[in-house]
């Protein structure tokens, strides 16, 4: 069965990478096929190529244009543009990689209903290096509990929008989880003036933003005399892109569900 798939923000850097990835297999063999392009209505390069060579398609300003039932959309843009491509993927019988990070709690609620008509991958992060350090983290977690103190260090390139990553946030869902509480209850996000001494069981989250760092996670868990530090560098955006696209590939014998990274490496 050929994989239909549509690239949003398709002449960003996230949307180059997601043609790329999807080149890549494509001259290996793998039986998918690009079918859309998309950027913003306004956008400059309406009409011209998607811009990668193996990707026979030209750029279109409405994804409403290109749907089609049973193509899967990776989608790398805005949460306003991603809840609007879920109502239009939703009506087509398509699928949807969600892969845009900063919605707030009422808008991943958006997502979830609408997850019950329609097969969504939504993940805080797309790299399949970082899913398996989300369950490395929430294991150590568990096991140390309390007694070690945990800070998660977030750096990224100076144009990202949100703060702190997704991905920052989905380690410290990952160590709440291990230690078996709330993070509303437990995240603390930066320190700044006289806090005192630090409060047994607190998730310390911090954000670095500067240059070209594509992204770069810590979790630390320092305890008395010793500390454990993962650690995970992306050293190019095309790790986010092949995990999209396998995400894709995933969902194309999906029904309709809400599906993380986790269902899609079977963790």
């Amino acid at each position: 069965m050929t994989v239909s798939i549509i690239v949003l923000g398709a002449k960003g850097r996230m949307g180059q990478m997601v043609l790329q990835a999807c080149a890549n297999r494509i001259k290996a063999g793998q039986d998918l096929k690009v079918i859309g392009a998309v950027e913003s209505p306004n956008s400059p390069h309406l009409g011209q190529p998607a811009g990668v060579e193996g990707i026979d398609v030209k750029v279109e300003g409405e994804l409403r244009s290109v749907l089609r039932p049973g193509a899967v959309v990776i989608d790398f843009t805005s949460p306003q543009s991603s809840l609007k491509a879920l109502e239009q993927i939703k009506k087509a019988g398509a699928a949807h990689v969600l892969c845009t990070t900063g919605l707030s709690e009422a808008e991943k609620a958006i997502v979830s209903d609408a997850a019950k008509a329609t097969p969504v991958v939504f993940s805080p992060n797309m790299s399949m290096g970082v899913i398996v350090m989300f369950r490395v983290a929430e294991m150590v977690a568990k096991v140390l509990g309390d007694d070690f103190d945990v800070e998660i260090v977030e750096a990224h390139h100076n144009q990202k929008k949100d703060s702190p990553s997704g991905t920052a946030l989905g380690f410290a869902e990952a160590v709440a989880r291990g230690h078996g509480v709330d993070l509303k209850s437990k995240a603390i996000y930066g320190r700044e003036g006289l806090v005192g001494a630090r409060k047994r069981g607190e998730i310390g989250i911090h954000a670095v933003r500067g240059g070209d760092i594509v992204g770069d996670h810590t979790v630390l868990f320092a305890g008395d005399g010793e500390r454990i530090e993962l650690k995970h560098m992306a050293h190019s955006r095309m790790t986010f892109a092949q995990g999209a696209v396998k995400a894709a590939l995933f969902l194309a014998c999906k029904g309709p569900g809400l599906y993380t990274m986790f269902d899609v490496l079977g963790l």
